[in-house]
């Protein structure tokens, strides 16, 4: 219980330092009043390009994977030999993946108005099955040349993961990766009540 409680307690509160909102202040703006109102990288990218946005984008990524890491050495660091975490470190470091993504989400550092824990999803993957990541990060080049559009490739890349993960992982792995996924589409669909009722 202790290496799980740990990797929660500490993937919430890595989840909830909201880099958008601290990059975006230092250029005299909160990205949760302008553009989509969402505090990660793609709204800040409109507002500032994507060069100013990188540390959003790096920070947000670097979350998840500290999660994810945490969670890992926190029960004792095992994995395959693909570095594919397995056996006693699975549930602390998906819970760990999971608890950054719900921080990202509802940062108490952020009044509990946070981005949709895309990128934190992604840097958590990284660790979970670093295979699967690689895989994904491939296919999402190939898509954004194949279409000349790097939102499509990220969107392809993400949404491929679990399929990407089955032939290194067992399928309740592959099942808990799709149940990370549902806090994304369950963000998404709040944002599009937000803009409706707006």
């Amino acid at each position: 219980m202790v290496p799980l409680l740990v990797a929660v307690i500490g993937g919430y509160l890595l989840g909830s330092v909201p880099v958008a909102v601290l990059l975006a202040r230092a250029y005299g703006f909160d990205p949760r009043n302008v553009g989509d109102r969402n505090p990660g990288y793609w709204n800040v990218k409109e507002r500032l390009g994507p060069r100013a946005a990188l540390p959003v984008f790096a920070g947000d990524t670097l979350k998840g994977a500290l999660a994810g890491l945490l969670g890992l050495l926190v029960s004792g660091a095992h994995t395959t030999g693909l570095a594919v975490v397995t056996g006693p470190s699975v549930l602390p470091a998906y819970a760990g993946v999971a608890a950054a993504m719900a921080g990202h989400a509802w940062p108490v550092f952020a009044g509990l108005r946070g981005g949709r824990s895309v990128l934190a999803f992604a840097g958590g993957v990284a660790v979970l099955c670093p295979p699967a990541f690689l895989a994904a990060v491939a296919l999402l080049a190939v898509t954004a040349l194949a279409t000349r559009s790097f939102a499509f490739g990220a969107r392809a890349g993400v949404f491929a993961v679990p399929l990407l993960q089955i032939p290194f992982t067992p399928l309740a792995q592959v099942a808990a990766t799709g149940a990370l996924m549902c806090l994304i589409g369950l963000r998404f669909a709040q944002a599009a009540l937000t803009a409706r009722r707006g």
